[in-house]
């Protein structure tokens, strides 16, 4: 027990750290809202991209690229969305929080805080692979969000389609992943000034991104936080994860494949979706608050998570 306490604090501490460094710079005004705007855009659109381009190009995706666990993450998430939508009208009485409430409890932060907690459990193979999964899971998360959040308002306002599936397809992850695919498959290797480069831009990708999380956090909001802030909280980083991560098992997963899975369904709430609250008309306060309160409260549910799947010997 005490071995697979020390392993899952090894695991999470440089991740929380990272993210009260961030806290702690915004605090001391060493970075403000504007590093931390550009900053995001700059993870978002070129660093972590080129993170995800390096390790999905280096992984033999023809080895590693398994169809059935991709649907298994498709079934589950939609079900977690459906849970979300369900629960929403039977204890979300007001209509403009309706959708920051049911995106908040289903899309995770995977890109980032998934993929630094597999960095350091299982490692560059770990990372290529949840990658994989992760240019999979984009897509449906983005769609899932727009339902979310278009339902609530179907009848008050028409939503753009064509303007979302444009956003959908030119996601710079996504991208990232069309681009590593033909690099991956053909074992194609850029020359070394390129790869040394693409390394450079790659390793400043998760650090600055979880210090940026860190700034952007308010701990005030976490005080003045509403039920539907809490309800939609407990459903992301406890209720889906246990859930979930007990069906994978009963399904069959098991070893790191089980541990990726329960890393995707722990990570706290993704940063992208008070923007996109914010962009459809939904409570923008009460999406920031579930990121704030998921991101503070995964420390300890995903180190629990860790722990118990290790003594089971299950992962």
């Amino acid at each position: 027990m005490l071995d697979n306490f020390l392993f899952s604090a090894n695991t999470i501490a440089p991740v929380f750290l990272l993210v009260v460094i961030g806290l702690f710079l915004k605090s001391k005004n060493f970075i403000d809202d504007g590093f931390i705007k550009i900053s995001s855009k700059l993870v978002y659109n070129l660093a972590l991209p080129v993170f995800i381009f390096t390790k999905l190009s280096n992984l033999k995706i023809s080895e590693a690229i398994d169809f059935s666990i991709i649907g298994f993450i498709y079934l589950a998430t939609i079900l977690s969305m459906l849970i979300s939508l369900i629960v929403s009208k039977f204890f979300i009485s007001d209509t403009f929080d309706k959708g920051a409430f049911v995106q908040g409890s289903f899309r995770g932060n995977f890109a980032i805080v998934g993929l630094a907690v597999i960095y350091n459990i299982i490692g560059q193979e770990g990372v290529a692979k949840a990658s994989l999964f992760l240019g999979f899971l984009l897509p449906l998360y983005n769609v899932l969000s727009i339902i979310a959040l278009y339902l609530p308002y179907r009848e008050q306002r028409k939503i753009s389609f064509l303007k979302s599936a444009k956003d959908i397809i030119t996601n710079p992850l996504i991208l990232a992943v069309i681009v590593a695919i033909p690099f991956s498959y053909f074992e194609i290797k850029p020359y070394e000034f390129v790869n040394k480069t693409v390394n450079y831009i790659s390793a400043i990708s998760l650090p600055l991104a979880l210090i940026g999380i860190g700034g952007s956090l308010n701990w005030n909001s976490v005080k003045s936080s509403s039920l539907a802030a809490i309800l939609s909280s407990s459903l992301k980083i406890i209720f889906f994860p246990i859930l979930l991560t007990l069906i994978a098992f009963y399904v069959g997963y098991r070893d790191d494949d089980l541990m990726i899975l329960f890393i995707l369904f722990a990570c706290p709430t993704a940063v992208v979706s008070f923007v996109m609250a914010e962009s459809m008309g939904s409570n923008r306060k009460l999406a920031g608050n579930i990121i704030v309160i998921t991101t503070i409260g995964f420390i300890f549910t995903m180190s629990v998570g860790i722990v118990i799947l290790r003594e089971l010997g299950l992962a």
